[in-house]
């Protein structure tokens, strides 16, 4: 099963999203319907809400006057977190049962106005943010009736940009006419998700070679992004973006490596199922190449996983926190962050690989002596 997260501010068109993605077979599940559903006449939901905030926010019929309660609720801090107090919980656990029976080969998209807000992008495999220029969403809301100055409040009341494009894996531009924005959708669900959820359901990595390529002033966010999903299913151990990709301004191939700690290889092993179910499956028991003289091979040990995401690769190293290789991976990446020289080094094997062997030994061997400079710029007190 593949969980989509999908946000977007009011007025963005992610209904329209959501629709083409039930429309393509996904499984749509929409918060605000089930908000709505939570505070249906009779339920307790209801009841508690009555309790809470009184009988005004009813009508004669004993149904919810949703502009009462907002109108009880919208600037009062405390009275907002009395009514999130009632319905998250009755909301969560309906998510849960909804996504509980779903297909296993599902693509689940949960559809979440405060997706951001509610710091809840770590939860999914992927997440797709709507975008709207906000005068568009003004425009939008108006043509619903509701007035400008109400729309722009609701605007501003929301995540802004910045924040949604930090955690956004996907940024569907939805400015332009009504409708364009579903070709996108078509391509993101044949290309991306379809091969994404079959990926994970088989527990395999993203096929493809990996390309060269400048470097990306996104690597940094989308690692952020990838280590936030891997600090959630590993309970918060800690994640380090390593390798050519975290060092800013060097070429390399277009995959992130990032190393997952643990406190031993059986907590490693423990670690695969959550691992591969959460879109990172594993590739088996490995060993560093050891580079301290006099350390046991076994030191240098760990687990290997790749990204099952076909949108963006990742190789994870699980390693012992700690340990000769992960500090190792450490000091190497802050050594060419410092060292201009050593990173242009770097850079120039890099640019030249083309996967044939001579090459690769060329630069490991440039790997295997960097180790003694690199202990020295940390000797000299260069690198702190």
């Amino acid at each position: 099963m593949l969980r989509v997260g999908l946000s977007g501010g009011i007025g963005s068109g992610k209904s329209t999203v959501a629709a083409r993605f039930a429309e393509r077979g996904a499984v749509v599940v929409d918060a605000d319907r089930l908000a709505r559903e939570v505070l249906e006449p009779g339920t307790e939901g209801l009841a508690e809400v009555v309790e809470a905030f009184g009988a005004d926010v009813l009508d004669a019929s004993g149904a919810l006057i949703r502009p009462a309660l907002a109108a009880k609720v919208f600037s009062d801090e405390s009275a907002r977190a009395t009514l999130n107090g009632i319905t998250h919980p009755r909301i969560a656990a309906r998510t849960a049962e909804l996504i509980a029976a779903a297909p296993p080969e599902a693509i689940v998209v949960h559809d979440v106005p405060l997706l951001v807000e509610n710091g809840l992008a770590p939860l999914y495999h992927l997440v797709v943010i709507v975008h709207a220029d906000v005068e568009e969403r003004v425009r939008r809301l108006a043509g619903r009736g509701l007035a400008e100055d109400d729309a722009r409040r609701r605007i501003a009341a929301q995540a802004d940009d910045g924040r949604r494009r930090r955690v956004a894996d996907v940024w569907l531009d939805n400015s332009g006419a009504p409708g364009a924005v579903l070709a996108r959708v078509d391509e993101l669900w044949a290309d991306r998700l379809v091969p994404y959820e079959a990926n994970v359901r088989l527990r395999r990595a993203a096929g493809g070679s990996p390309v060269v390529a400048p470097y990306d002033e996104t690597w940094p966010a989308q690692a952020e992004r990838v280590a936030a999903r891997l600090g959630v299913l590993a309970g918060g151990r800690p994640v380090e973006h390593v390798g050519p990709t975290a060092v800013p301004g060097l070429a390399a191939e277009d995959v992130l490596e990032l190393q997952l700690g643990v406190r031993s290889p059986e907590e490693a092993a423990e670690l695969e199922d959550v691992l591969s179910d959460g879109g990172f499956p594993g590739l088996g028991v490995g060993r560093d190449t050891v580079r301290r003289p006099g350390d046991a091979p076994e030191a240098w040990a760990k687990r290997l996983h790749g990204g099952a995401d076909p949108g963006r690769r990742v190789t994870l190293h699980v390693r012992v926190e700690g340990g000769p290789a992960w500090e190792w991976a450490v000091r190497f990446r802050d050594w060419l962050r410092a060292d201009a020289a050593a990173r242009a080094e770097y850079g120039a094997l890099v640019e030249r690989r083309r996967g044939d062997d001579d090459h690769g030994l060329a630069e490991e061997s440039w790997v295997e002596r960097a180790t003694a400079r690199f202990e020295a710029f940390y000797r000299d007190g260069q690198v702190s």
